[in-house]
C-alpha cells in the first residue's frame, strides 16, 4: 500500500514540477520567440504524455500486483483446504486401521478362546473316557474276583459235600451272603 501512495505522490509531484518549470521556461523564453515557445510546448506535451503513460503503467502494475496477490491468496486457501482434507483422510484411515486391528485382535482372541475351550472339552472328554474305562476295568476286576471267589466257595462246598463231614460251623455259606 505504501508503494501505491508513494508512486502516486511522485507522479503528482513530477507533473506539478514540470508544469511550474514549463510555465517559468515559457515565461522566460517569450523573448526568444514563438519557435522556442512552440518547441517548449511540444516538449511539455511530450513530457505530460510520458507522465500520463507512466501513471497508467503504474496503475496497471498496481492492478496486476493486486490480482497476483488475490491469486496467491486463493492458491494458499486452496492448498490449505487440500491439506485439511488430506489430514482428515489420514485421521479417517487411522480410525479404520485401528478398528480393523481391534477386530483382528478380537478375532484372534476369540479363536484362541475357542481353541482353548475345545482343548479343555477334549481333555475333559478324555478324562471322562479314562475314568469310565477305569470304572469298567474295576467292575470287570470286581466281577472276576467275585467269580473267582464264587468258584472257590463252590469248590469248597463241593469238597465238603463230598467229604460228608458237615460239622457245625464248617459251612462256608452259613450266615454269609456272597
Amino acid at each position: 500500500m505504501k508503494y501505491q501512495c508513494t508512486s502516486h505522490l511522485a507522479a503528482v509531484a513530477l507533473i506539478a514540477w514540470l508544469s511550474l518549470t514549463g510555465n517559468s521556461i515559457a515565461a522566460g523564453n517569450e523573448s526568444s520567440g514563438a519557435a522556442a515557445n512552440a518547441a517548449s510546448q511540444d516538449a511539455l506535451d511530450a513530457a505530460g504524455e510520458r507522465i500520463r503513460q507512466t501513471g497508467a503503467q503504474i496503475k496497471a502494475d498496481i492492478e496486476a500486483m493486486r490480482e497476483a496477490r488475490r491469486q496467491r491468496a486463493a492458491l494458499e486457501a486452496k492448498q490449505e483446504a487440500e491439506r485439511r482434507k488430506e489430514a482428515e483422510r489420514a485421521r479417517e484411515q487411522a480410525k479404520k486401521d485401528a478398528a480393523q486391528l481391534a477386530a483382528a485382535k478380537e478375532a484372534r482372541q476369540r479363536v484362541s478362546v475357542e481353541a482353548a475351550l475345545g482343548q479343555a472339552k477334549k481333555e475333559a472328554e478324555e478324562r471322562a473316557a479314562k475314568a469310565e474305562r477305569e470304572r469298567q476295568a474295576a467292575i470287570e476286576a470286581q466281577r472276576a474276583l467275585e467269580e473267582k471267589l464264587a468258584k472257590e466257595v463252590a469248590a469248597k462246598q463241593k469238597v465238603l459235600k463230598e467229604s460228608g463231614d458237615n460239622k457245625l460251623g464248617q459251612e462256608i455259606d452259613f450266615g454269609v451272603d456272597i
